[in-house]
């Protein structure tokens, strides 16, 4: 009878076997702020990697548009919450000019 492997957990992964890592957009890379709030949510996070390239793209423009720090605050929460909701592209906008 051949011994059978056991699955590794890669050295990312954490204790219920989700990636930490975070993925990037095709133009922009994940700002400070978003990958932090990406961090202390698991499940936001997982939703965050099943996006395409080109969707995370969208978010992270979206979230860099906004001039105010108060506005950009609050695209951050929304958009973490609309992930949790199944949401892959903001809503309402005209999507990221810089592709």
């Amino acid at each position: 009878m051949a011994a059978r492997r056991r699955k590794s957990k890669s050295p990312s992964a954490g204790a219920n076997g989700a990636t930490r890592r975070i993925a990037t957009g095709v133009v922009h890379g994940v700002p400070a702020d978003l990958r932090k709030a990406l961090a202390a949510a698991p499940k936001v996070r997982a939703a965050w990697n099943d996006l395409t390239p080109l969707a995370r793209n969208e978010w992270i423009c979206w979230i860099i548009s906004v001039k105010k720090p108060e506005t950009r605050r609050h695209h951050i929460v929304w958009a973490c919450e609309n992930l949790l909701a199944g949401k892959r592209r903001p809503c309402c906008w005209p999507g990221c000019k810089h592709r």
